[in-house]
């Protein structure tokens, strides 16, 4: 049985890392450029024209400063108390093990492409799979099914793909085994309603990962 109620799902803005061109997985602390700002509040006033001000909004958030920020921002532009965020680590980019935090160009060089047909991450060795992806973020689905009403939940560019493609019954990947939706740029919203899905805002960030 489907939810009640639409779920808005944001991609943060861009940060730090993502300027540099280092792949960040599931890195706790990495703040927002300039650029990611400007995108939340992108983010923020679609989602103020689309639902007004104060909002009947249940708010979620991974525990991560750059999605806290994100969250912050739109929260604002919304008139909504950001200390109301619930935060759940279940909604955490993939894990990238050894590879996290490194160059991108660094790592090309020395294990080849990192980012794969369809934009999607090649897990590390000692990284996080999609089936493990997919495991924590249904868990998280079927722990809030119970929610009220309509909710935002600010979160990652993978992690946003393997719960989009859950809740919309996407077909499995053929090559990582789950369901991956396609993937948005940065600062990018959609709202998922009965398994049904529509952008609701394109970022201008970077895309995919």
């Amino acid at each position: 049985m489907a939810r009640k109620g639409r779920d808005f799902i944001a991609r943060h803005g861009e940060t730090v890392f993502n300027a540099a061109r280092r792949l960040q997985g599931d890195h706790a602390h990495t703040p927002l450029t300039r650029a990611g700002f400007a995108q939340a509040d992108e983010m923020g006033r679609a989602l103020r024209d689309r639902l007004g001000a104060r909002p009947a909004l249940t708010l979620w958030a991974s525990d991560t400063e750059r999605a806290l920020q994100t969250l912050a921002v739109i929260a604002e532009h919304l008139d909504l108390d950001w200390h109301d965020a619930r935060r759940d680590g279940r909604l955490t980019e993939i894990a990238m093990g050894g590879w996290g935090g490194r160059y991108y160009a660094d790592l090309v060089d020395e294990v080849g492409p990192v980012v794969v047909a369809g934009g999607l991450l090649r897990p590390a060795p000692d990284g996080e799979t999609y089936a493990q992806i997919a495991t924590r973020v249904a868990g998280w689905l079927a722990d809030t099914d119970d929610d009220p009403g309509d909710r935002l939940v600010v979160m990652h560019g993978i992690s946003s793909r393997v719960l989009r493609g859950i809740m919309t019954r996407q077909d499995s990947h053929p090559e990582f085994g789950t369901p991956i939706a396609d993937g948005l740029p940065q600062g990018s919203v959609v709202m998922i309603e009965n398994r049904g899905e529509c952008v609701i805002h394109t970022g201008t960030g970077r895309a995919p990962a």
